[in-house]
């Protein structure tokens, strides 16, 4: 390898590192927008999927070439469904709950991944994806336990909402194993069709009010909302496609530390030695099913 082939290669790798850390940032702070959204007269569900409408409407224009390769099938559905309930998922717990309580038991993926993946893919449980499953279960035990109630479960609609945001996202990351002959642009595209299909089911359904609001600079922001979403996914699937897994989800769990510090400055929300111990295990739980995966990757 030459000097000029080595440099470039590293300022690559740089650039992947800038790539993964950029979306860590737009995901620690995506919460918020919504929130101007919601307290501007637009529920959750509408906001979302009008946003996920413009993702999906701009990525149609930029990747129009890559649905010619696109076959259906019940996979397909099922990853848009599964990237529904994730997105979803996400922005109503954010919006109802505090937002490191959220992400944290959001990042209980690992577990979700480890028993699907058993599950979907016949993958076997060994030594260390036991260990994911414990302290991942030890993280969401400490968080969720009230003295008072007992029992260690979920006590308000937000910790539903992300534990089952969590669990969409890691089914939609197994099921993405079965479609390995689809393209990451027609994977986005699956992916925002998911959500912009069940949110206008819940709104024809009556599930969520329709929005009150009439100023222009509220439907200006929605728009950027879109703009930023289309551009997140592709920044952080070029970072993903250029960076080992095990180093990908260290970066990518900045978003915990971007979230705190931005829950703190602008909602004033703060967490107890309790929650930030569950969300200690948590963390571990995800550096450790990362390691598994670059395992398996060089086996």
């Amino acid at each position: 390898m030459t000097v000029r082939q080595y440099a470039s290669e590293q300022r690559a790798r740089r650039v992947a590192v800038a790539a993964l850390l950029t979306g860590a940032l737009i995901w620690g702070l995506i919460w918020y927008p919504y929130r101007i959204l919601r307290d501007a007269g637009i529920d959750g569900v509408v906001a979302s999927t009008a946003t996920y409408a413009v993702a999906l409407v701009l990525g149609l224009i930029v990747f129009r070439q890559s649905l010619s390769r696109l076959t259906p099938s019940w996979t397909l559905l099922w990853l848009a469904l599964a990237s529904a309930g994730c997105n979803l998922g996400y922005v109503l717990a954010t919006l109802n709950g505090e937002v490191m309580r959220v992400l944290l038991l959001f990042y209980l993926a690992p577990l979700w991944t480890v028993l699907l993946a058993r599950l979907l893919l016949a993958e076997r449980l060994d030594y260390s994806g036991a260990c994911v499953i414990a302290l991942s279960l030890a993280g969401a035990a400490t968080m969720l336990w009230q003295p008072a109630v007992g029992w260690p479960v979920p006590h308000d609609a937000a910790d539903w909402f992300g534990l089952s945001a969590g669990f969409s996202f890691a089914l939609f990351n197994v099921l993405s194993r079965y479609a390995e002959g689809v393209s990451i642009e027609n994977k986005s595209l699956i992916s925002f069709a998911g959500v912009v299909a069940v949110g206008v089911a819940l709104i024809l359904a009556g599930g969520a009010p329709l929005p009150s609001a009439n100023s222009a600079s509220v439907w200006v922001l929605l728009a950027l909302i879109g703009i930023v979403l289309l551009f997140v996914n592709f920044v952080v699937q070029y970072g993903l496609a250029r960076v080992a897994a095990n180093r990908a989800i260290v970066i990518m769990l900045s978003e915990v530390g971007i979230a705190a510090l931005s829950s703190w400055l602008l909602a004033d929300e703060l967490l107890g030695l309790r929650e930030w111990t569950g969300g200690v295990l948590i963390v571990a739980a995800s550096v450790l099913s990362a390691k598994m995966e670059r395992r398996e990757t060089a086996s």
